[in-house]
């Protein structure tokens, strides 16, 4: 690779990290304030009104918990009923009604924040169903997402208390105060960037050689802000982030990997402001920091090395790549979609080296918390910080103790079941496709494009995206089929609602206890040692559990000479 382009790739990194931390305290305050302020907006007083709900009174967990499933239900019928009528809608584009099992996973896949596309959106949904279906979804996932963490960090500084908050209130002021804001603002830089935004629908244009060629519009830089800012992650066009009418410069390019990261690494920061001490958010701002870096140093260099015959004869893996991105572009964009919950992507990671694509693959093992999703980045790293204070207890025969509160053997369970339910669903869904007959027919003759070891990747792939709501793929897996609509589709919910009601039920837990003070034998939980601790567990557990799989898939492919 010429030097020019790793300058060019290592100056975007830099770029992305440095505005980064300039974005971390005035963000994170701003989020803190949001949810802490008893002063409510004269629309958000109109909302309240209109849905009939006092913004005052608080919730129980378990009342927070019924309303987050509640609203999700309403959300995964709304958008199924949309694609199922579609060709009765304006601006339909004269597109059929979505089959049965695809308008189930689609509808399930955008109201859990995974945006997993089994489909060819320009090709498949007209502009009503884009705009009234799937972006407001990208909106209100991402704002549940937020509210449910903002729970878990009241949990923590709250004492003695039966509620954890209102979800309500805070699903508008998630959309009000930080979503809807920030997305104009990068819907218009965008626009002004290049990205369409328009209601043409298809256009015949006329090529050098004669022939004729239909263009799609469509509204899609609002999506695409959206898209990004709330770790979504849906594309408006089958290529997602690679096709150029979503994402076609560099210049775009480093803006959407920052509108994907922005909240995630500044959440900590509210953390911090929300318990009273900002020495915590850096803490776990330092661990997501250190794994990110981590993750985008592996990629890079596997994908730069460019191992095989074919990279080195071509002089580069640029398979699946687009040449305005070039590969350290790419590997920052697949870095950062896996290590988020976006699943956008720029590049194709089943064209990756066997080694290179593993690590998108591992950012999602690891429970995207590194900076993770919009809200499930920072509760899923919490969680792992209350299992490292148990294990730091366990190591050096000091009070399991987080914030002031005894992590006792409620909280440990809640958070062991947390870790386990990913995996769980990743681990079944992957052996069920290939255990049962039928199933496993189909599979290798529909479904898996390259049959072996790299074959198992992709299912592999494919499930880890869909239990940890990533929602992006190895392209070469065809999964608009009638198994992997459906199982994708439960994975996606089960992976989606179960941790939400594990962190609820560890918020309340928390919100009953009384603060403890700090003595000689309390763990502190802001300083390099923890953040070391805290950072290992997170990669151990992972290498613990997902390593045999990851041993019969992309690791003996990559080791195969």
């Amino acid at each position: 690779m010429a030097a020019a382009d790793v300058w060019a790739g290592v100056f975007q990194a830099a770029c992305v990290l440095l505005i980064l931390v300039l974005l971390f305290v005035p963000l994170g305050d701003w989020m803190a304030r949001t949810f802490t302020t008893a002063k409510d907006w004269r629309v958000e007083r109109g909302v309240y009104r209109l849905i009939g709900v006092d913004p005052a009174s608080a919730q129980t967990w378990q009342s927070y918990a019924r309303s987050v499933i509640a609203f999700s239900v309403v959300g995964v019928l709304f958008v199924y009923v949309l694609q199922r009528t579609q060709q009765w809608l304006p601006s339909s584009l004269g597109l059929p009604a979505v089959p049965e099992g695809l308008a189930f996973n689609t509808a399930v896949s955008f109201v859990t924040n995974t945006n997993w596309q089994s489909y060819s959106p320009e090709t498949t949904l007209g502009y009503t169903v884009q705009l009234a279906g799937l972006t407001v979804q990208n909106f209100v996932s991402a704002a549940v997402g937020i509210a449910v963490a903002v729970a878990l960090v009241r949990g923590f500084a709250s004492r003695r208390s039966g509620t954890i908050g209102n979800f309500w209130v805070d699903l508008t002021r998630s959309l009000t105060r930080i979503l809807l804001p920030l997305a104009v603002v990068a819907a218009i830089a965008l626009i002004s960037a290049g990205v369409v935004q328009n209601f043409n629908g298809f256009v015949d244009m006329h090529t050098l050689s004669g022939a004729t060629q239909q263009l799609p519009g469509g509204p899609v830089a609002s999506q695409e802000a959206i898209k990004e800012l709330g770790t979504n992650g849906g594309g408006f066009f089958n290529a997602n982030s690679a096709h150029p009418f979503e994402n076609p410069t560099p210049w775009t390019n480093v803006l959407e990997i920052l509108l994907l990261l922005a909240i995630p690494f500044a959440l900590p920061r509210t953390f911090g402001r929300m318990v009273g001490d900002n020495r915590q958010g850096y803490a776990i701002a330092a661990v997501m920091g250190t794994i990110f870096v981590a993750s985008l140093i592996a990629v890079s260099w596997l994908e730069a090395a460019g191992s095989g015959a074919a990279p080195q004869a071509a002089g580069a893996p640029m398979e699946g790549k687009e040449q305005r991105f070039g590969i350290l572009g790419s590997a920052l964009f697949a870095a950062s979609t896996t290590a988020t919950s976006t699943g956008a992507v720029n590049s194709m990671h089943d064209s990756y080296t066997a080694l290179g694509g593993m690590i998108p693959m591992i950012n999602m093992m690891l429970g995207e918390v590194a900076p993770g999703g919009v809200g499930s980045g920072l509760y899923g790293m919490l969680i792992l910080a209350v299992i490292a204070v148990f294990v730091g207890g366990l190591l050096v025969g000091r009070t399991p103790e987080y914030l002031g509160k005894k992590i006792a053997a409620r909280e440990i369970k809640l958070s062991s079941l947390y870790i386990l339910v990913t995996p769980t669903l990743v681990l079944l869904g992957v052996a069920l496709s290939f255990a049962i007959p039928p199933v496993r027919a189909d599979m290798e003759k529909t479904s898996i494009l390259n049959p072996g070891v790299h074959g198992l990747s992709e299912v592999l792939y494919a499930f880890t995206s869909a239990a940890n709501n990533n929602g992006s793929a190895f392209a070469g897996l065809t999964a608009n089929t009638p198994w992997l609509n459906t199982m994708l589709g439960v994975v996606m919910l089960l992976g989606r609602f179960v941790p939400m009601i594990l962190v609820l039920g560890l918020a309340g837990s928390l919100a009953a206890q009384d603060k403890v003070p700090s003595t000689a034998g309390t763990l502190p939980t802001h300083r390099p040692q923890f953040v070391g601790l805290l950072a290992v567990v997170s990669v151990i557990i992972t290498a613990l559990t997902y390593f045999p799989v990851l041993a019969l898939g992309p690791l003996a492919e990559g080791l195969v000479k």
